[in-house]
């Protein structure tokens, strides 16, 4: 078991609602500011990047100002008459929770706007131990992170931090800064968009279950939920990853994330990315999801036996055929598994893909292969952050 671990002060103005603020406009303005950082911007830099009047600017950043998203940052000098106030973002005006529920471990970090962990908590947890179960841990586990990070931190709803959640208390409204809600990350079959599970690969038993409404109704907060490698792949295109990649995350089971153009693919049914279940080898091992021979199986029996090399070279394989499918620019690796051997797992993968790009004759030569940047707990808490700064794909 782990605990909470505190790594910034969570001292800042009083938090208002987020969600009143996350209109378009805002959101542009917003977004300037946070990619600005603490030099800041001018109100005349963000009439000619938004397109929008300096009269509607000064509306807008008036409105930031007062409700503690904005302050000021100093002068900046002017090419004619008075210097020009810059403004800034204020980081602490709002956090929001990220949570990765993996099949035996829980891991939540708390985010400040700029998406900088100020609080993170890591657990022993069961998916297995059913619904009721799991939900009650994760509303533990998110008060206790609000808690120790931030003091008294407030969500959008009003209140105050509750006595606890094991009390049926919810994460509120407090003296510091406003939690814009959870982003929860497990490993699929799910509906994004409705926040439900299918048969979790291993969890049959999670088919139908309401995740994202439970965990609202617990907490007193908006929550969002989604496969663990979206997450982890829209943190990574917030955080500066552009173009279009693939992020492959191997850790007790394989999934992979997809951004096209910029933009998370999730599918019709938040069905795309189900990498692990490719089949490769017909007669192969059964995997857990009742298949033969698919990736998942072949990487993990692999991983066992101690031949981390052999698993690199499967996980090449799938990530070959991926390439190969969608052109993609970049392949990313993450997960428990890689981190174990990271050098090893680049280096396996690279292989298999150079090898592939010299038979095909492809144009442009071999994709990258590399270790990412971030986890999949920070990509959850962007699935809160990212709309707010105008991603749709939050």
């Amino acid at each position: 078991m782990g605990g909470v671990n505190r790594t910034k002060s969570g001292s800042g103005p009083t938090g208002a609602n987020l969600l009143a603020v996350r209109s378009h406009n805002t959101a542009l303005v917003l977004d300037l500011l946070r990619t600005a950082g603490a030099e800041g911007i001018s109100r005349l830099e963000l009439a000619e990047r938004t397109g929008l009047t300096p009269q509607a600017v000064s509306k807008i950043t008036a409105r930031l100002r007062e409700e503690g998203f904005a302050a000021e940052a100093g002068r900046r000098a002017s090419t004619g008459g008075k210097p020009r106030t810059v403004l800034r973002l204020v980081p602490e005006a709002g956090h929001a929770v990220g949570v990765h529920l993996d099949r035996d471990e829980l891991r939540a970090v708390l985010c400040d706007l700029t998406g900088e962990v100020v609080a993170e908590t890591r657990v022993a947890l069961d998916l297995g131990a059913g619904a009721e179960a799991v939900v009650e841990a994760t509303a533990r586990q998110v008060e206790e992170l609000v808690s120790a990070g931030s003091g008294s931190v407030c969500s959008a709803s009003g209140g105050s931090v509750s006595a606890g959640l094991a009390s049926g208390g919810s994460v509120s409204v407090g003296a510091r800064g406003a939690v814009l809600g959870v982003g929860v990350a497990l490993p699929g079959p799910l509906d994004h968009a409705h926040g439900v599970l299918h048969r979790v690969t291993g969890f049959p038993e999670w088919d139908g279950f309401p995740l994202r409404d439970a965990l609202a109704r617990r907490l007193g907060v908006p929550v969002v939920v989604d496969k663990d490698t979206n997450a982890a792949a829209l943190g990574l295109a917030v955080g500066g990853e552009g173009g279009s990649f693939a992020y492959l995350h191997l850790g007790t089971g394989l999934g992979a994330g997809l951004v096209i153009g910029g933009s998370v693919h999730r599918g019709a049914h938040t069905g795309a990315g189900e990498f692990g279940h490719q089949v490769i080898q017909l007669d192969g091992p059964v995997c857990e999801c009742g298949g033969r021979g698919c990736i998942e199986a072949l990487c993990l029996t692999a991983v066992a036996r101690g031949e981390t090399g052999e698993a690199a070279r499967v996980l090449g394989a799938g990530a070959a055929n991926l390439v190969g499918l969608l052109d993609i620019d970049l392949v990313l690796l993450g997960g428990r598994t890689v981190a174990a051997a990271p050098q090893t797992f680049v280096r396996g993968v690279a292989e298999v893909l150079a090898e592939r790009a010299r038979r095909a004759g492809v144009f442009g030569g071999t994709v990258p292969v590399r270790v990412a940047a971030g986890g999949v707990a920070e990509g959850a808490a962007q699935l809160m952050l990212a709309p707010v700064f105008g991603r749709a794909d939050g």
